[in-house]
C-alpha cells in the first residue's frame, strides 16, 4: 500500500507540473498579442461616407471603439467574391451576437452595386445579419479607403472609370483602428485564423 501511495505521489508531482505548463502554453498561443501592422488614422475623414444595403448613411464613427472585418468585393464577381463571401460566413455565425464585432463589406463596383442590389444579393446568399454591412457609396472614396487607409494593394490609382480593384484580402481592425492582419480570404484555414484572431482583440480589450 505504501509502494502504491508514493506511485500517487510522484505521479501528482509530475503531472500536475506538466498539465499547468502546457494550460499555460495553450493560453499563451491562444491570446498572445497580435502586431499592429499600421495605423489607419484617417477613418474619420468627413469624405468616408457610404450606404448600406438598407440605404443607411454610415461613417466609420458609428463603428468607433469596435472591432473591423473588412472586405472588397462586388456583386457580379464570379471568381473570388464568393469564396471569400461563404467564408465571412463562419464568421458571422460564430460572433452573430456580439454587438461589437462588425463585417463591413464595400463593393469596389458602386457604379452598378446600389443599396438595393447589396440589399438583394444579401439575402440571396444568406448573409441576413445584424452585424454584417453591405456597404456602396463613391468609387473614388472606396478606393482611396482601400488603398490608403486598408493598404490592400499596391497599385495607383484615383478611382476613375478604368481603375479598378480586386483584393482576396480581408483586414482586422482593432478599436482604436490600428490594422492587426491580413487574410486571404479565399482560404479558410486563413478565415478560421481570423476567427481566433478576432477572440485575441476581444481578451484583449478586456484586459
Amino acid at each position: 500500500m505504501k509502494r502504491i501511495s508514493q506511485y500517487w505521489i510522484v505521479a501528482i508531482i509530475v503531472i500536475i507540473p506538466m498539465i499547468a505548463f502546457a494550460t499555460v502554453h495553450l493560453l499563451q498561443d491562444k491570446y498572445d498579442a497580435l502586431p499592429k501592422l499600421n495605423s489607419a488614422t484617417g477613418l474619420l475623414n468627413n469624405e468616408y461616407k457610404f450606404l448600406n444595403q438598407y440605404s443607411g448613411e454610415k461613417t466609420f464613427s458609428d463603428w468607433k471603439g469596435q472591432i473591423l472585418v473588412i472586405d472588397f468585393f462586388f456583386t457580379s464577381c464570379p471568381t473570388i467574391c464568393p469564396k471569400m463571401t461563404k467564408n465571412l460566413e463562419s464568421l458571422a455565425i460564430r460572433f452573430a451576437n456580439e454587438k461589437r464585432i462588425h463585417l463591413l463589406s464595400f463593393t469596389v463596383d458602386p457604379k452598378h452595386d446600389s443599396s438595393l442590389r447589396l440589399l438583394n444579393y444579401a439575402k440571396n446568399i444568406g448573409a441576413i445579419y445584424p452585424g454584417w454591412e453591405f456597404l456602396t457609396g463613391n468609387k473614388k472614396v472606396i478606393y482611396k479607403l482601400a488603398r490608403k487607409e486598408f493598404f490592400v494593394t499596391a497599385t495607383d490609382g484615383d478611382g476613375g472609370l478604368q481603375d479598378f480593384i480586386h483584393t482576396d484580402k480581408i483586414i482586422l481592425i482593432d478599436g482604436e483602428r490600428n490594422i492587426r492582419g491580413y487574410y486571404d480570404g479565399t482560404s479558410k484555414t486563413e478565415v478560421l485564423q481570423l476567427i481566433t484572431d478576432v477572440q485575441k482583440l476581444q481578451h484583449e480589450s478586456k484586459i
